[in-house]
């Protein structure tokens, strides 16, 4: 997500493997050409995959779970492709006004988007200001009110904006999930100490009694609201599928990343993250009060004398870069400490939310975000709630050095690998915000990958982060920041095949999962394993492994797993043998699927000359993502009508890199333009076909044409690119 804390990255994504070639160069390709998205001119076409959704959604009643995973009321698999949905960027609004709403809603539907997280909703109207050539008067923001004393207040027509949206949202079958505490600024009036300093008070919300409480009647305000346009309030509303508690926010992160150092102070330097000395000593203070509580005195007695403290002298906070030095007792007490208070503070708001706000929608703590710490310990807490999840990114813009390379290049530390260390058997998962963000030159690979191995690993849901409804008037073809996909043609070329692969099941599940298992103390020691050992933080587990089987938590405080048994391959085959994961210092790499409704060449097609039993291709470019799946639910050698995708490079109009070619210099401006794949697709066991019409499809799903596939003694051979596309449909006469 967006950092607003002073700057500082909360969410850094594993760095590429040091070992990892220089991927083949792109630069010199085919040059780009205009290709742009307009989702209010957004035709009716038959590469919608609004099939997938049940519309209204909720009709049926509220999403549960049974089995380890998310379920209908019925008792059917249900399994979320979403988007965050944000206004950050120059014509963009979080809430949009009403004619805009019922418009991107529909959209969403059309890409298989079927929920919707809702992010920085405790944001008030004056923290957004619109930048850049665009003239902005509507002011996109949260539901609180700007002018009010306190951060206590919601705006009533921001809250109409929102209920209109979830109206709209319900009514074309997508879900949503309310994020609670993501980035409130607190008031004078609120009574919250210290608050011109603590932002949005990371990590003080689990144990500060004030703040606590302030949440507490922001989702009352929020969630026994009324909801006019679906006659709901939203603690009884089915289309509500999840309620997360915070966002990112983590006590024992701020442990582990030494913000608990206390040096918060006006005029003091700001480096990363930090309490104030008025909360250093509350939280000092509860560790104490909890010493006295949990140990007998003769218990304790020992602990002073293992960390050389006299009968008087309290226990402090231990800073991270005396972790290895300190007692093994001393240290898995504070461990528990920090874990009591997190775990705590969840089932006290779980409660909260259950008990007395009567909400019946899942409950969802936080999501492991952090991977150059250990997610076990942060995993503890969360595991207690309904649902466990994850965020990562690829190269986040937060890096600056190693950015702008292939994740194909990288199978090791790819999202599949990284975001896996976080599932846990018996619980449902979903990677609440994950992203490759925009520039980089080979964005076109992470939503063919990332939905099949997410099936593959059979994860319960997927949330891009982030779209950005636009403002009719206000906005332009132009992707406006890192992260909206809202404008991206490529994004949003394989948004719907990421649903077909995730939502219609076409990557089977793993045929085997291993599971890890951990004791108490390997996970305190967790924490002091150097960061050579991330992104598992499990010595001997192997990288590779989830990319051949699943791979799940079993138990945190139980008999660790004695040793992992699994010799590497090239490509990394998953057990099913419907994804292959290819990997040459000299070729770079390549992802293939291969299903019986999809199928997929992702990464440097050219140069290895590799194809699935249905799909090959013979294109210029030297890297792209080609993916080819049936939109009438049958096997593609039987099916009648089929989305091809050729995707590559894009940018804005104008666009200037920096040297080293990990960022822009110059962001550009509207139109985008996209990199052109030409060249022959061939595919293969069409069984019956006597004609093939292929029709190019524009940014809006209208029709460029049309084109004739030829028959070919192998297969049909489709050319591609004589004009700009990222899609074509594909008509099979029999």
């Amino acid at each position: 997500m967006r950092k607003l804390l002073m700057g500082c990255l909360l969410a850094l994504p594993v760095a590429p493997c040091a070992q990892a070639a220089k991927p083949p160069s792109i630069d010199g390709g085919p040059r780009l050409q205009v290709f742009t998205i307009n989702h209010q001119l957004r035709a009716n076409s038959s590469a919608d995959v609004r099939f997938l959704l049940s519309a209204p959604a909720g009709k049926e009643g509220f999403i549960r779970v049974a089995g380890g995973h998310l379920v209908t009321p019925d008792g059917k698999r249900f399994r979320i492709w979403g988007v965050n949905v944000t206004g950050w960027t120059p014509g963009s609004a979080l809430l949009p006004p009403k004619q805009d709403a019922k418009t991107y809603a529909r959209a969403l539907a059309q890409l298989g988007v079927n929920c919707v997280r809702f992010q920085f909703l405790d944001l008030t109207q004056q923290q957004h200001r619109a930048a850049g050539s665009i003239p902005v008067t509507y002011t996109p923001s949260g539901l609180l009110d700007g002018n009010a004393a306190t951060s206590q207040v919601m705006d009533p027509g921001q809250l109409d904006r929102l209920d209109y949206l979830v109206y709209q949202l319900k009514k074309n079958g997508i879900y949503v999930d309310f994020n609670l505490n993501v980035g409130r600024r607190y008031k004078k009036g609120d009574d919250v100490r210290d608050y011109k300093l603590i932002g949005a008070a990371k990590a003080i919300t689990e144990f500060d009694p004030r703040l606590i409480q302030l949440q507490k009647d922001y989702a009352r305000q929020l969630l026994t609201h009324y909801n006019p346009y679906t006659k709901t309030r939203y603690n009884n509303e089915p289309a509500v599928a999840i309620v997360e508690i915070v966002n990112e926010n983590s006590l024992l992160e701020f442990w582990q990343r030494n913000w608990l150092r206390g040096k918060l102070v006006p005029g003091a330097p700001r480096f990363q993250l930090d309490l104030t000395p008025y909360y250093k000593a509350m939280l000092t203070r509860q560790y104490n009060s909890w010493l006295k509580t949990t140990y007998s005195p003769a218990e304790l007695g020992r602990l002073r004398k293992l960390a050389g403290l006299n009968a008087r002298k309290p226990f402090s906070i231990t800073q991270r870069q005396d972790f290895g030095s300190t007692p093994a007792p001393v240290f898995y007490a504070e461990a528990a400490f920090f874990n009591h208070v997190e775990s705590g503070f969840f089932q006290d708001i779980r409660s909260y939310l259950k008990q007395t706000l009567h909400v019946k929608s899942l409950i969802m703590g936080t999501a492991d975000h952090t991977y150059f710490i250990p997610g076990m310990p942060l995993l503890r807490a969360n595991s207690e709630m309904d649902i466990v999840g994850a965020h990562g990114y690829w190269q986040h813009p937060a890096i600056t050095v190693h950015r702008n390379t292939p994740m194909v290049d990288d199978p090791l530390h790819s999202l599949p690998v990284l975001l896996s260390r976080s599932t846990m058997a018996h619980k449902p998962f979903i990677v609440s915000e994950v992203n490759e963000p925009f520039p980089n030159d080979y964005e076109a690979e992470l939503i063919p990958i990332l939905a099949a191995y997410g099936a593959f690993q059979d994860w319960d849901g997927i949330f891009i982060y982030s779209f950005e409804p636009k403002v009719t008037g206000l906005w332009r073809p132009v992707i406006g920041d890192h992260f909206d996909i809202s404008e991206d043609p490529v994004k949003i070329a394989e948004m719907p095949v990421g649903a077909l692969l995730f939502l219609r099941h076409d990557v089977a599940a793993a045929k085997r999962i291993v599971e890890r298992t951990y004791s108490t103390q390997q996970v305190d020691e967790s924490m002091r394993l150097p960061q050579s050992f991330m992104p598992y933080f499990t010595p001997g587990f192997p990288l590779f492994l989830p990319l051949e089987h699943g791979s799940r938590i079993r138990c945190l405080d139980c008999q660790p797993t004695q040793g992992f048994h699994d010799e590497p391959s090239n490509p990394f085959r998953s057990d099913t043998g419907q994804l292959a994961w290819w990997h040459s210092r000299a070729k770079g790499g390549l992802v293939t699927i291969d299903t019986p409704r999809s199928t997929a060449l992702v990464g440097f097609v050219s140069t290895y000359g590799v194809g699935t039993s249905q799909l090959s291709a013979d294109v210029e470019n030297k890297f792209c993502s080609i993916t080819l799946s049936s939109l009438d639910g049958k096997p593609l050698s039987t099916s009648s009508l089929m989305l091809l995708t050729a995707t590559g490079r894009v940018e804005n109009t104008g666009s200037v890199w920096n040297a080293s070619r990990t960022d822009f210099s110059v962001w550009g401006k509207a139109p985008t333009r996209i990199e052109v794949i030409r060249g022959w697709v061939k595919l293969k066991d069409i069984v019956g076909a006597v004609g093939m019409i292929v029709t190019p499809l524009d940014g809006e799903s209208r029709p460029l044409g049309e084109l004739r596939g030829k028959m070919v003694e192998t297969g049909w051979e489709i050319p591609i690119g004589a004009r700009p596309a990222t899609s074509y449909l594909i008509h099979v006469i029999r």
